[in-house]
C-alpha cells in the first residue's frame, strides 16, 4: 500500500534520482519531472519493479514561469512531498563575464525553484497538508570569490525557503532546507573535491528522507558542513578579504 506520492522537480538529476529511489524504498509513488523526460524512462521501469510502486514522468521546465499553474493541474494527483532539486552550478569565471550565463544561473538556482514552489505552497496550504523539501547549497551560506554567483542565487533560494517555512508553519505544511555540500554528481564530474567533504547522491538521498521523516527544518547533508560553514561565516570582512576560498 502506497505512503503517499512525492514529486521530484529535477528528476534527472543525480540527486534527484537518489531522492526518488529512497522515498520509492519506502512505499511512495513517485512523479518525476524534468526537461527530457524520455531520459527517464529506464529510471522508471527500475523504480516499479524494484519498490513496486508507481512512477509518472511529466516533462517540466522551471523557467517557464507562465506555465507553473498548468504543470501542476496536469498531475495525476496532487503529491504529499514536493521536492525541487532544480540547479545548474555555471562556470565562475564565465559569469563574470557573460551576463547572459549568469542570469541562466542565477534565474536556474533561484527564480524557477522559488516560482514553481511558490505555486505548490499555496496548494498545499489550501489542503492544510503536505511537505516542501528544496535543495539548496552551503555556497549561500557566505558569498565567496570563487562561486559568488552560483552562491548568491542559492542564498536567495535558501532565504525563500525560510520565509516559506515561517509562513506555512501553523498551515499544516512543513518546508524543509537541505544544504549539501561537495557531492560525486556528473555536475562535479573532473573537479578535485576532497573526500572527507563529499557526499555521494545517495547518501545525500539518505540525509534527505531522514531530515523529512524527522521533521527537520535544515539538513547539511554531510552533518561536518554545518560546522564549517558556522566557522566561514564567523570570519570578519577585513580578514575574509584576503583568503582565497
Amino acid at each position: 500500500m502506497s505512503k503517499g506520492s512525492v514529486l521530484i522537480l529535477g528528476g534527472a538529476s543525480d540527486i534527484g534520482l537518489a531522492i526518488a529511489q529512497r522515498f520509492a524504498k519506502e512505499g511512495y509513488d513517485v512523479q518525476l519531472a524534468a526537461r527530457r523526460v524520455e531520459d527517464l524512462e529506464r529510471a522508471k521501469a527500475d523504480m516499479e519493479l524494484r519498490h513496486r510502486v508507481s512512477v509518472s514522468l511529466h516533462p517540466f521546465d522551471a523557467l517557464a514561469f507562465h506555465a507553473h499553474d498548468h504543470f501542476m493541474a496536469g498531475l495525476p494527483k496532487l503529491p504529499d512531498v514536493a521536492v525541487c532539486v532544480v540547479g545548474l552550478l555555471g562556470e565562475q569565471r564565465q559569469n563574470e563575464t557573460d551576463l547572459e550565463a549568469a542570469v541562466r544561473v542565477m534565474r536556474t538556482n533561484y527564480e524557477g525553484p522559488a516560482t514553481i514552489l511558490a505555486v505548490i505552497a499555496n496548494l498545499f496550504e489550501a489542503r492544510r497538508s503536505g511537505a516542501i523539501i528544496g535543495v539548496s547549497s552551503v555556497a549561500g551560506d557566505r558569498g565567496r570569490a570563487t562561486n559568488y554567483v552560483y552562491g548568491s542565487a542559492k542564498a536567495g533560494f535558501s532565504a525563500f525557503l525560510s520565509g516559506l517555512r515561517n509562513r506555512l508553519a501553523k498551515k499544516g505544511v512543513h518546508v524543509m532546507t537541505v544544504k549539501p555540500g561537495f557531492v560525486a554528481t556528473r555536475m562535479t564530474e573532473g573537479m578535485d573535491l576532497p573526500p572527507a567533504l563529499t557526499a555521494t547522491p545517495e547518501a545525500v538521498a539518505d540525509q534527505v528522507y531522514a531530515g523529512f521523516a524527522k521533521g527537520r527544518d535544515v539538513v547539511y547533508a554531510k552533518p561536518v558542513w554545518r560546522l564549517v560553514m558556522a566557522v566561514i561565516t564567523s570570519i570578519p570582512e577585513g580578514i575574509f578579504k584576503k583568503l582565497k576560498i
